[in-house]
């Protein structure tokens, strides 16, 4: 094996965009709904190829809402791929063609939990499970948070009956910690809030910071819309 030059410790850590040359592709299954599955025969750097099986999902968006007494809203939801009710931020697909990540947040915020917020703010971007999918996800940071005006939006299947629940927000870390929470956008997004609290969110994005993932990143997004 080659020896390899380490890259110096205080060197930019940042994933880089790539992409294998795709020799043959199909679409074995459309679900109509929310995912296809993709079949690509991949020619690796070696010349050698192999078959990768692609799981295209159209991105998501999460919200951890923290209040002014340093409390996390969650919602419980079950899932049936796991076959779990799990504690989970408020979130939603982004299945809107041109919808703006931000206002699919806020919509989802409001018809999950009858919230809204005063501050926006990008806490975390993820692929939620790269070996897989090309789901794309990101959790904003919601703050000046209250109850939203009007009549609550009724969901339907499992979304009918969501209990909600505000938790402090270093008892959710433990949760996590505990190996008690398991849903990515939760888990991803309550270590996340904790970190960035410890300097008062000097460090997060805007709300309206670029998100080259779901826009000019080498998959094939486009694909399924």
């Amino acid at each position: 094996m080659s020896a390899q030059t380490e890259p110096a410790d205080d060197a930019v850590l940042q994933d880089e965009p790539a992409r294998y040359d795709v020799v043959e592709t199909a679409t074995p299954f459309r679900s109509e709904r929310v995912i296809d599955v993709r079949t690509d025969v991949v020619r690796m750097p070696n010349g050698d190829t192999a078959q990768r099986d692609v799981v295209v999902h159209p991105g998501a968006v999460g919200i951890i809402a923290l209040d002014d007494d340093d409390r996390v809203l969650l919602v419980r939801q079950y899932r049936h791929a796991v076959g779990h009710f799990c504690w989970e931020p408020p979130a939603g697909l982004l299945d809107e063609r041109g919808e703006n990540p931000l206002a699919a947040a806020r919509r989802e915020l409001f018809e999950e939990a009858h919230v809204e917020a005063g501050r926006w703010d990008v806490l975390v971007d993820g692929f939620t499970s790269p070996g897989m999918t090309d789901e794309a996800v990101r959790v904003y940071l919601a703050r000046d948070v209250g109850s939203a005006p009007g009549e609550r939006h009724e969901g339907e299947h499992e979304e009918a009956d969501m209990p909600t629940r505000w938790v402090p927000l270093d008892h959710a870390v433990d949760a996590v910690l505990a190996g008690q929470l398991h849903n990515p956008m939760a888990v991803m997004g309550l270590l996340a809030t904790a970190q960035a609290r410890r300097d008062g969110f000097a460090r997060i994005r805007p709300a309206d910071a670029p998100w080259p993932q779901m826009s000019d990143w080498p998959g094939s997004r486009a694909a399924h819309t």
